[in-house]
């Protein structure tokens, strides 16, 4: 069972997760996977802002904006993982994410 995340409340929530994983799309349809540290602006419609230092991600999130991010389990969260959709913009190494829905992903059976 998954549980909606409110939108005004995600920047709380993602700063007690940590680090996530950005996914984005390649050029041949497979995922690119990259950890990194986001922070967050906006309340109404937050945006998760990864410094990803050019490359691939970029790139990618350029062509295709529709991207994921995958917040691993922690200690507090009894086995869920955070995960949150939207769409990237790139300005030179940084993408920015406007959030358009988050969700705590049940733990694996």
């Amino acid at each position: 069972m998954s549980i909606r995340v409110a939108l005004h409340e995600l920047a709380d929530e993602v700063g007690r997760w940590g680090f996530g994983y950005l996914l984005t799309v390649s050029d041949d349809g497979r995922p690119h996977v990259l950890a990194l540290v986001p922070t967050v602006s906006g309340t109404t419609t937050p945006v998760l802002r990864f410094d990803a230092g050019g490359g691939r991600a970029c790139r990618n999130a350029a062509v295709r904006p529709d991207v994921s991010v995958v917040f691993p389990p922690a200690q507090h969260s009894d086995g869920f993982s955070l995960v949150v959709d939207g769409a990237a913009t790139v300005d030179g190494d940084v993408i920015e994410v406007a959030v358009s829905s988050a969700l705590l992903h049940r733990p694996a059976p």
